[in-house]
This record gives structure tokens, sequence and C-alpha cells, in this order.
């Protein structure tokens, strides 16, 4: 078996030094190893022992000053004002903080580059453009590190430059001097970035150049691309005698020139002339030839869940474990599928992925709208996301009661100043900002009274806390950069904040040393574990196929050495190899699925290792069969018990009012009637961003209702002429009456949205439609009813079980009216308006007459008619259809093609019938026998919740 490399480190150590270790300093690039060296120590020396002095590079490197750490933010608003001031010594105008914050981004990190790998400034960034004057300036370059250097300046050598090209060359020529002062600005303030502190290390350039010297030995351990800086300061205190280099490698990639994963340890043992402490590096790798598991998962994040099941089948006690993240956005789905484990995660919980940025990001998102462009509403989506929010509190009572004034009066936005919100931690969260000024200082207060709701005894709660105070720390260094310099606007700086705490995390402690550590690759350096679990190991993300950007083009990155994509490439494929040196476990996961964000391949490095090593692939795919669920069994209702005896009491002894729409509902799905009219199952309340049939039918028939009032009861007639003059009024009344509809005051079209004014115009062009068929089709007209919805109920008698029963009909009339023909006939109607798309054509009177009517229309217009005449006296009420979709094409009549129902003959055969057929409906309804089940041949409309009952039932089989 294999030993771990950092067990073989701890051996050397003793080996090499024996229990004298109080003046050796070990360095490591990032912190995570030490805690594993210093139990193999502890296990080596098997006693007590004085500790050596454990670093990261950098906190080794910082022992050369006294200068402080400045932080990115504080590097870019340096970089703006000196940068400006350049700007204005040439004569030009200053640039704004949104205009350079990108380009900031790219010179600060150019140059950082060019300091970690000791490149002239004055060199590079040279304005040549003669082919001559490049051979005398760059002839100690090789001949391949000239060509790509006039590469690069023959690109604007050509007669002329575009504007682009100019602009850059101004960029170009002014960055020299950018750098200088910005160097100059960071030692006055006593400050550093470690690029510099690179760069004056090698330079001797601080104020303590021998600063290594306090130690006997320095043992650097586990390093793999090392930057120039770093190379020549390993380099002389290699021949000084003071450094051992410590380099986990493996002869398989190491020897190989065609391995990538060995690249930058071949040029620090070939080209650096380092030292391998260990010696000959051993050939793991090739001599290995056991099992590799490959999970080709169906989806990105069905890769934690495929790999909790993993999980559970290899736990093995005693035995180190590690799931590395390639892809380190996985860390919340994989929390979210991890069995109990007792993680350690090294990565941190990020900012983004909490319900904290949540929260910052739409109290953003909101003062982008309300502060940045002055408006005065939000959309209601907002405040939903607001009051649902788990952070803010809002008692139940103060939620209930803003989501249904929302839903009430159907507010797509809502005016911010009628927002209360007295419950809640931020009871000004929707309060407009004064002034740009006010924007940072309102957010740390926000998270100030977040901070003080968290219960800190919490663990989970102590994760937030952490978030919210590291993402205090940044706002606040905005704030300090901001402040100095003129007033920008809430949008920017909403723009700046989102890059700022994009990085923000909070650790998520466990055992370092048992559990399943999780971690991304860069942390798993010179750490090895007996099983690994590698998450994301596309091609695309292992390796990664971008660069950050760079002013400095690929040419001249050549020639000078500095880093590009394939080193990139080279570090990942090191990391990932490196693990197959050691693990006894090894599992690798990948999303299959080709997507906008995944090429559904395996990464490179695995099919490389498939075809060149002595692992054997086991390979798993992830197989998600096409299954259709289970189909529910089909919901029955049986007339009996409680059901049985809440139906008798409602409709038979409670007279409860049964309607047309209840009866037609009953047509179309006896389950559907039992749970609208009998279970009382209410609609769940919400706002729709569809057009409303039911509202703008509630608007045309109280506009109607207006329009007409003033002649209901006159014992004359109305010439119809008259309507024309209501013409003028519809407009009004309509806005008004939506107004009323959504509870709120409209006197113009200004006062409504987009889709109120889609229903404005809409109930205007059918009442306009109404009033005109009146006008051309009769000479005068008289109101005998008009929108009553109360006077006109019925008791009609049925038998049920045998007894002698009445049930109470309701009737709701829109309209009934005499009219004058051009003729001279006098008709009496009855008048039914319609804005959906109903018809008055129909095929058959049986087809009409039965379970699943073919015309709801008719059936609802003859029972109003049939209860009508019942309580009046008045016979033979013509019905009518007022559909305005259709009526210019088909009338207002209704007709099977062949016989048109009107007064007489036709009309009493179609009313006789109608109440046979209502008559045996209703007796269906109470009878015992016959339970509640929905209709399978009538219509299923997926936007209606009463068909969730059983849009996916199954009938059953009537047995015999």
């Amino acid at each position: 078996m294999n030993k771990p490399f950092l067990r073989l480190v701890a051996e050397d150590i003793q080996q090499r030094f024996g229990s004298d270790l109080s003046d050796i300093a070990i360095i490591f690039n990032n912190k995570r190893p030490i805690t594993y060296l210093k139990k193999h120590l502890a296990d080596v020396y098997g006693r007590a022992l004085w500790s050596p002095h454990f670093f990261t590079i950098q906190e080794f490197f910082k022992l050369s000053t006294d200068a402080v750490e400045v932080s990115p933010l504080t590097q870019f608003f340096y970089l703006f004002e000196l940068h400006n001031e350049l700007l204005a010594a040439e004569g030009a105008e200053p640039e704004s903080l949104e205009e350079f914050y990108p380009v900031a981004e790219i010179i600060l990190s150019d140059f950082g580059q060019l300091d970690y790998e000791l490149v002239d400034i004055e060199h590079i960034y040279m304005e040549l453009y003669d082919t001559t004057k490049i051979d005398i300036a760059f002839q100690h370059l090789t001949v391949e590190q000239q060509h790509f250097i006039r590469q690069f300046w023959q690109s604007f050598s050509l007669a002329g430059h575009t504007g682009l090209q100019q602009r850059f060359l101004r960029l170009w020529k002014r960055l020299p001097v950018l750098y200088k002062r910005f160097k100059t600005k960071l030692q006055q303030a006593g400050q550093l970035n470690y690029p510099t502190l690179y760069r004056d290390i090698v330079e001797g350039a601080v104020p303590y150049p021998d600063f290594e010297k306090r130690y006997k030995k320095i043992l650097f351990v586990g390093f793999n691309a090392l930057n120039k800086a770093e190379a020549h300061l390993f380099k002389k205190w290699q021949e000084e005698d003071r450094a051992l280099f410590y380099f986990d490698v493996d002869a398989y990639y190491l020897n190989d020139p065609q391995q990538e994963a060995g690249l930058f340890i071949r040029r620090n043992l070939q080209q650096y002339q380092l030292e391998n402490a260990l010696g000959e590096p051993p050939n793991m790798i090739g001599h290995r030839n056991s099992e590799v598991h490959l999970y080709a998962s169906t989806g990105k994040n069905s890769q934690a869940k495929l790999l909790h099941n993993v999980l559970l089948q290899h736990r093995a006690e005693g035995k180190s474990a590690a799931i590395l993240l390639a892809d380190e956005s996985m860390l919340v789905p994989l929390l979210q599928s991890l069995p109990d484990l007792k993680p350690n995660i090294t990565t941190g919980y990020p900012l983004i992925q909490s319900p904290i940025y949540g929260l910052i990001d739409l109290w953003m998102r909101t003062h982008e709208e309300i502060s940045h462009k002055k408006k005065k509403k939000v959309a209601f989506q907002q405040l939903e996301a607001f009051i649902n929010h788990p952070l803010t509190h809002v008692s139940p009572s103060e939620k209930t009661a803003l989501l249904d004034e929302i839903s009430t009066k159907q507010l797509f936005e809502v005016d911010i100043e009628a927002i209360a919100l007295h419950s809640s931690v931020f009871p000004r969260f929707f309060k407009p900002l004064a002034s740009p000024t006010e924007l940072i200082p309102t957010l740390i207060n926000l998270l100030d009274s977040l901070l003080s709701s968290i219960a800190t005894e919490d663990r989970v709660r102590q994760i937030d806390s952490n978030l919210i105070v590291e993402t205090k720390k940044v706002l606040n260094q905005l704030k300090l950069g901001i402040d100095r310099i003129r007033p920008t606007s809430i949008a920017f700086q909403i723009g700046l904040i989102r890059k700022a705490i994009h990085p923000v995390n909070s650790a998520i402690e466990g055992d370092p040393l048992r559990g399943v550590q999780i971690m991304g690759l860069l942390e798993s350096r010179c750490l090895n574990f007996d099983y690994i679990y590698i998450l994301g190991a596309n091609e695309g993300i292992l390796p990664q196929t971008s660069s950050s950007p760079t002013f400095l083009p690929n040419s001249l990155r050549r020639a000078y050495d500095l880093p590009v994509l394939e080193n990139q490439d080279a570090l990942s494929a090191y990391l990932f190899y490196r693990h197959f040196q050691f693990s006894e476990g090894i599992h690798l996961f990948y999303n299959s699925i080709v997507d906008e964000s995944s090429t559904g391949e395996e990464s490179r490095f695995i099919k490389q290792l498939r075809f060149e090593s002595s692992f054997r692939f086991i390979v798993h795919t992830q197989q998600q069969p096409v299954r259709f669920p289970d189909p529910c069994p089909e919901l029955i209702i049986p007339k009996s018990g409680k059901i049985k005896e809440h139906l008798w009491n409602t409709y038979i002894l409670g007279k409860k009012k049964l309607s047309a729409t209840a009866f037609t509902t009953y047509l179309q799905s006896p389950l559907q009637f039992f749970l609208k009219h009998v279970a009382d199952i209410k609609e769940p309340p919400s706002i729709s961003h569809e057009f409303e049939m039911n509202r703008l039918g509630t608007v045309i028939h109280n506009v109607m209702e207006k329009l007409l009032k003033p002649y209901k009861g006159l014992e004359h007639f109305t010439s119809t002429k008259q309507l024309s003059e209501k013409l003028a009024e519809v407009d009004a009344l309509i806005t008004e009456e939506i107004g009323n509809q959504y509870h709120t005051a409209m006197t113009s079209l200004a006062d409504l949205n987009s889709m109120q004014r889609i229903m404005h115009k809409i109930a205007s062009e059918y009442v306009r439609m109404y009033l005109t068929h009146d006008m051309q089709h009769f000479k005068a007209f008289r109101i005998i009813e008009l929108e009553n919805d109360e006077d006109y109920t019925l008791d009609f008698p049925i038998s049920v079980d045998g007894s002698e029963q009445t049930v109470r009909l309701f009737g709701i009339i829109d309209r009934v009216d005499e009219v004058v023909t051009h003729h001279d006939e006098i008709k009496t109607r009855i008048v039914d308006y319609k804005t959906g798309g109903d018809s008055v054509l129909f095929k058959s009177l049986e087809k009409v007459l039965a379970p699943n009517t073919e015309n709801k229309a008719l059936i609802q217009t003859l029972f109003y008619a049939y209860v009508f005449e019942q309580v009046t006296g008045r016979r033979q009420l013509e019905p009518n259809l007022y559909v305005a979709r259709k009526m210019r094409e088909e009338g207002t009549l209704f007709s099977n093609g062949k016989d048109v129902i009107i007064a007489g003959e036709q009309l009493i055969y179609t009313q006789d019938a109608f109440v046979r057929f209502l008559r045996d409906t209703l007796q269906e309804i109470f009878d015992p026998a016959v339970p509640f089940r929905h209709n399978p041949d009538s219509k299923i409309y997926p936007s209606d919740p009463y068909t969730l009952f059983y849009r996916d039932a199954v009938p059953q089989v009537d047995q015999e």
C-alpha cells in the first residue's frame, strides 16, 4: 500500500532533523495540509516535541515587511483616481467609475501577473512599430520569442489605425506610468498587495530582506506551478543551502513529456534545477490496475443524488474520504443530498447560494426600480417574494392580508406608498432612497437588522451570521472608496456591490481529520484520501476552457513566458492525476446530458487514463426509465353517510338556491359539482397574468345595467334611437367599472395598467356592439327586468327516495324586455350576455339536453326563462343570446340549422323537453344510488384548479 505524500514528508523530516524542529519553517501553498502534516509528524515521532513553524507561502513572504495587505476594492479606487489624473494630464475627459470598473479589473490582473513573473514593465509596454527596433530592443530573447513580439506589433504597424486601435495604444502607453504611480501610492499608504511583495523580495526592496535567515531550514512542501519570483527565490535559497523541496509527483506523468500533468514539476526539476528531497519519484500510477468507477449522470444536480447512494454503499470505517468539487457550484445540491456523514467543508458556504443573498438581491432589484428609475410602484412578485422570504418575519396575519389584497384587486403593480410592513424586521424595505449616497448605508442597516434577528446559538444561524459580517466588511470598504470620488448612480453602485460580494463565503467547519472532507480540487493539494469522489468531471469544467480577460495578447504572453491557457490545463491535469497515485477507491461523476452549460462528455483527462493506463474503468450509466406515473384511481364520491346527510340538509331542508351555473356544472362533471357546490371547496385566490374573461363579463354586465337602468319600468316604449346618445357614456362607465372590480378609483385611461386597457378596449367594443344591434333590429324597446339576482327563485318539485320534495332554483335575469320589430311585431325576450366562446348554434336538442351538453348557454337561458315565467306568469319568452364574438354572423336566436327557437310551437316543445330534463337531472343529483363521479367525455381545462382532482384519474369499470 502506497503511503500518503505527507506521511513520506514526515518520515523524511524525522530522518533528516531528528527531534530538533524548533527552527524549521514548513511552507505550503494553502493552510489545509498543515493539520494533516502535524498529525503525521505526531504519528511518526510518537512523542511530544517542539513543533516546527508552519506558514502558507504568502504568510512566509509577509515576514519581510510591516506593510498591511490592501483589499481588492481599495486597489480599484486607487487605480481609478490615478488613471483619471493621467487622463487630465493628457487633456482627455475623465472616465466615470462605471466605465473604468471592468477595465480596472483587467489592469490589476495584468499588473499582478507581470509582478509575479518579474517582467520588465517598460519593456512589455514599449511602443514599437519598426522591426529593426524590435531586433535591437529584444535581442536578449530567443528567436521564437522575438517572433511572438513581431506578431503582436505587426498588427499595429499597418497603414492607419482604427479608432479602437488608437484608443488601445493610448492606454498601452499610459499603463507603465499608471503602474509606477500605483506602486508609489501603495508604498506611501503603508500597504501591499502580494504581487508587489513578491517582486520586491526578489529585488531586495523590502524592510527585512534577510527574513528567511531566522530559520535554519525552510521546507517547501507540495508546490507545483511556480511563478518566476518563487522560482528565483527558491533557486537562490537552495544554492545557499537554506531550502528543501518536497514535490508530490509520480514518474508516470513526470517522465513522459507528452503528459501535461507533469509540465510544471518537470520545469522545476529540469529548468530551475530544484532538487526533490524525496528523491526519484515512484511510478505508482503506471503499476496500478485497480478499479475506477465512472458515473454518467443524467443532469448536473443528479450527480449529487447519485453520490448519495454510492456513499451509502461504500462506507468504510477508519478510512479517509473526500468529495472533490471540480464544479464548485455544486456545493449546495451536494449538501442537500448528503447522507448523515458529518462533513467538513473547506470551500465554505457561498453567500450567493444563501437566503441572505436572495434578500439582498431582492432589495437591490427593488431599489433599481424605485430609487434609480423613480418608479412609484413595484411588481407584485417583488412584494410576494419579500413577504414569503423566511428572513423577513412578516406575521401570518399581515402576510394573509397583503396577499388577499393583491389577489382581490388583481394588483400587477403595488403602490409603494400603500405598502405597510409593521410586523417585519424590515419595515422600510420599500422606502425609496433620497440620494445615491444612502444606498450602501441603508443596505448595511438592513444587514444589521437581519443580524440582530438571528439566533446565534444555532449552527446554521451562525453560518448566516458569519456571512452577514463578511458582507458588511465588503460594503464598508466599498463605501470608503465611493466616498472619496464624485457621486455615482444607484444602478452602478448596485452592480459594484454584486461583483464585490460575489466571493463572500462562510466556512462550515467539522473535523478536518475525520469524516468526509468536501473541498475544491485546488484545495486538495498535498492531501491523499483512501476514497475520493470527484463531482463535475466534465470536459469544459475539468479543465476550464476559458481564461481570465487580459490586455496582454497571447503572442506577447508567449514571448514573455506568461501563463497561457495550456498552463491552466496542465495545473488541472496535475490536480486530477495526483489522486490516482494513492486512493484505493476512486469514483468520478459527470453530467452526460448535453445542454447550454454541459458538453455531455467526461473530461479528456479521464479519456487519457482509460486509453493509456492500466486502471480498470467501470462505467455506470444512470438510467432514467421513461416511466409514466401510476394513474390515480378515479375519485368517486358515494352519496352515503355524512355526504348524503349534508346534501339533504343543504338543498332539500336548507333550501340552498341552485343556480343555472351549478346545474350546467353537474352536466359537465358531477364530481366538480360536488367539489364546488356540496363540499364548498373554494378556488384559491391568485393573481392572473392572463386575460380574465370572468372580470370582463362582470364589467360588461354592470355597464349595460347602468346604460339601460333609466328605461326600466317605463310604461311606454322608448325609441332605440335614444341608445345612440348612450354611446358617448360607454368609455367612462367602463373605466369606472374596471376600477370597481379592482377596488381602485379610476377616472381615465391613464389610471389603467396594460392588461386593464386591453379589457377596456374589448368591453367598449362589446357594449357598443350590443347597443348597435338593438338599434339596427328594433324600432323601440321597453325594459321589464334588468340584472336581478334576488327576486327569481322557484321551488321545483322532484322525487327523492319515493317522496315528493322541492329544490329551490335560482335565476339571474340579465335582461327581460319587450321590443318592437321593424314589422311592428311585439316580442317579449329574455337576453343573456356572453363574452366567451358560446354559440347560438346546436346540432340537436337531444345533445343539448344531455350530460356534457353541447350548448351550455342554451341550457342556462332556458333555465332563466323557465324560472322567470313561473315566478311572473309571463309566457313564451323568446331566448336571445348576445355573444359579441359571433352575433354578427350567427345572430342572437338559438338555431339547429333548420329550426329557430322563437315564440311558438318550437319554443313550447323545447321548454317542455327542458323541464322534463331538468327534473330528471335534479332527481339524479339526489339519488343515493348515483355517486358523484367525473364525466370522462367532458373537456378538461388545465387552467381549472378543480380538474386537478381528476385529470390523471382512470375510470373504474363497473362490475356487474
